[in-house]
């Protein structure tokens, strides 16, 4: 692999007249760009790219002094070198969820060129972790760039200004979309077929953005890749009198148990097709035993138990006492409490161990601590010694305080949602094609809880054809499982150039 080097600060800091000045000067932030020259392999085309690694300041309207800094987004950008026509180039925003998680997760485990090494499974080696070439990126068909939201990665807030004003709903897609603007504008690729890819709450994100983009700045998309999203809080949320949760998890509680051969052997013998048996119960016998509340009949309250153990794994003893209700994180300790093990929220297939066996909840999500010393060991190195990208500041990869300090105060006293910012979207850009990847051993956003948000969106008849969805056997970083990564590699392919692709009769 070959590199050179091209470090530069962009800005200009006026020379100062007065004290005053000159300690206003030390505080104007500064744009910081690395650019360095790689190749790489992907089905069996050796690739000349560049990538720079940098910030890009976000300014907004100031009354005495015109424009303000705000905050300071970091960002990893790939780009094919020796392209006749960069603008008819695709090109992809990619970020991942949390809210408070950096975009390594997509971009070292699935889209970029270089990505974690793991075993087959998704399991981390012991540590040192260490990168190698991506032969599965979508690199081949699209330009990339990763951002990583304010608070996270290497993302901050301008000296003197809160960063909690970042950690909301609202101002997220608003500084998302200031970025993918200057972006766009900056390295010339307004002309450039456009997609975003979102995993997690950054489907929420890439749902907002495409109403954002399209109504404030007239930038049309040509596809969202969703992972592992959800548009509807509400089917996600379990609080009280919000029975929708316990439907749409039924099918994701049995794909665990499956996997972790808690159930019938005839319900062993065929993962989809049990998940399938379980999907058509939870949306017709299990609903309606629910919509009843306490008026459902002794006889049928029994045969509601006596599934519902059949399909979890779980005790019916277990099930009469959560009155049918099984709540997500007592799932995940009761399901293998007789082996003093929990299984993972984000991915079913991992085990944890907590001190305390009969607690109701678990201490940790095993699917993250899998994962994320081995990503940020092999994120920092890669910075410092690839992308020659340096920087006293702490990558955030998951940063937890932005987590706690969210807020949606679009949605008070409802459940946030994007469904109808994606309808408007799709409706206003008919050529706006939709792919969606769901993990069977996803429980933090499980796959019939996003079957069921894009089926309420209600878009026009005419506009279902420009959905698409794919299931893997895996979790909600379902890319980590090699056999599914191998699977996406082809989906994203295919959907890239299906969307790209489009006459203008198809979308009429």
């Amino acid at each position: 692999m070959s590199e050179k080097e091209n470090n530069k600060d962009v800005g200009q800091v006026s020379m100062p007249d007065n004290k005053e000045q000159d300690e206003r000067s030390m505080l104007t932030p500064k744009e910081k760009v690395s650019e360095t020259r790689h190749t790489v392999v992907i089905d069996d085309q050796e690739i000349s790219y560049t990538a720079i690694a940098g910030t890009i300041i976000l300014k907004e309207p100031d009354k005495e002094k015109g424009e303000k800094p705000k905050g300071t987004i970091f960002f990893i950008a790939y780009t094919m070198n020796d392209v006749e026509d960069i603008g008819k180039r695709p090109l992809t925003f990619s970020f991942n969820g949390g809210p408070g998680s950096s975009s390594v997760w997509l971009h070292l485990g699935l889209l970029g060129p270089r990505r974690v090494l793991l075993d087959d499974e998704g399991n981390a080696p012991p540590p040192p972790h260490q990168l190698v070439n991506n032969e599965y990126s979508i690199f081949n068909k699209t330009d990339l760039v990763f951002i990583d939201p304010i608070g996270t990665g290497f993302s901050r807030a301008v000296p003197g200004e809160d960063e909690k004003q970042f950690y909301n709903f609202k101002k997220d897609i608003e500084t998302a979309g200031e970025f993918i603007r200057r972006y766009v504008t900056r390295y010339k690729r307004w002309s450039s077929p456009k997609f975003l890819a979102g995993e997690s709450y950054g489907a929420v994100r890439g749902a907002g953005l495409t109403g954002f983009l399209q109504d404030r700045y007239g930038m049309y998309f040509n596809g969202i890749m969703f992972l592992s999203s959800v548009l509807n809080f509400q089917t996600i949320l379990f609080e009280h009198g919000n029975d929708l949760p316990y439907i749409l998890f039924l099918p994701a509680y049995t794909a665990a148990a499956w996997y972790h051969k808690q159930l019938s052997a005839e319900l062993q013998k065929d993962l989809r097709e049990t998940v399938k048996e379980v999907k058509e119960f939870a949306l017709t016998e299990y609903t309606v035993a629910l919509m009843k509340g306490s008026t459902i009949s002794d006889d049928e309250r029994q045969t509601i138990i006596h599934k519902l153990a059949k399909y979890t794994g779980l005790s019916e003893t277990y099930i009469e006492q959560t009155n049918l209700r099984i709540e997500i994180f007592r799932f995940t300790k009761e399901l293998l409490r007789h082996e003093r093990r929990t299984i993972g929220r984000l991915d079913s297939r991992m085990k944890g161990i907590d001190r305390d066996a009969a607690g109701q909840h678990f201490e940790y999500d095993p699917a993250i601590t899998v994962l994320q010393g081995c990503y940020t060991a092999a994120l920092y190195d890669y910075l410092g010694r690839e992308l020659k990208f340096d920087s006293d500041l702490i990558y955030e990869t998951l940063n937890i305080d932005v987590f706690n300090s969210w807020r949606y105060q679009q949605h008070e006293n409802r459940f946030a949602e994007v469904s109808e910012t994606l309808r408007h979207a799709m409706t206003k850009n008919p050529y706006l094609k939709v792919f969606i990847a769901c993990g069977y051993y996803d429980m933090g956003t499980p796959a019939l809880a996003a079957e069921y948000g894009f089926n309420h969106l209600g878009i026009d008849p005419s506009l279902q054809k420009n959905i698409s969805m794919a299931h893997y056997e895996a979790g909600h970083m379902m890319y980590i499982h090699r056999p599914s990564l191998i699977e996406m590699k082809k989906d994203l392919d295919e959907f890239i150039e299906s969307a790209t692709h489009v006459s203008h009769a198809s979308c009429l």
